[in-house]
């Protein structure tokens, strides 16, 4: 782990190619909320491709809007969420549907973080091939 940054509403763990969001116990993650997300995107990552992984070991609302604001922050290409609890990945299906980029769940945060890799490494690939 690079950087560890307390927010309001939980912890985001940053690493190279991603973040790791725990959000606190009965937190809703609103879109005011989600501005940290931003400052973090442009603080961390400035033009460098991330992915941003929920690790879901709490339970928690998410507002569904937060995903139109989230989709503006351009450097983020992908979005993933960790849990074993069944509720919390039926409603990451849901939140799916209002993200456009690519959106994954996952039972294990080893998954999540392989995943995270390969859509950055794809990512970076195509923008060699642009910069020819």
């Amino acid at each position: 782990m690079k950087h560890l940054v307390k927010i309001p509403i939980g912890v985001i763990h940053i690493y190279e190619n991603y973040v790791v969001s725990i959000i606190n116990e009965g937190e809703t993650v609103t879109v005011k909320s989600n501005d940290a997300l931003a400052e973090i995107a442009n603080t961390y990552f400035k033009s460098r491709p991330f992915i941003y992984i929920a690790n879901r070991i709490n339970s928690y609302a998410v507002d569904p809007r937060v995903y139109k604001k989230t989709s503006l922050i351009n450097n983020l290409i992908g979005f993933a969420v960790v849990s074993e609890n069944l509720v919390a990945l039926s409603n990451a299906k849901i939140e799916k549907l209002f993200f456009s980029r690519p959106f994954e769940s996952f039972t294990t945060m080893e998954d999540a973080v392989n995943w995270s890799n390969l859509i950055v490494s794809q990512n970076n690939s195509n923008l060699d091939i642009l910069d020819v």
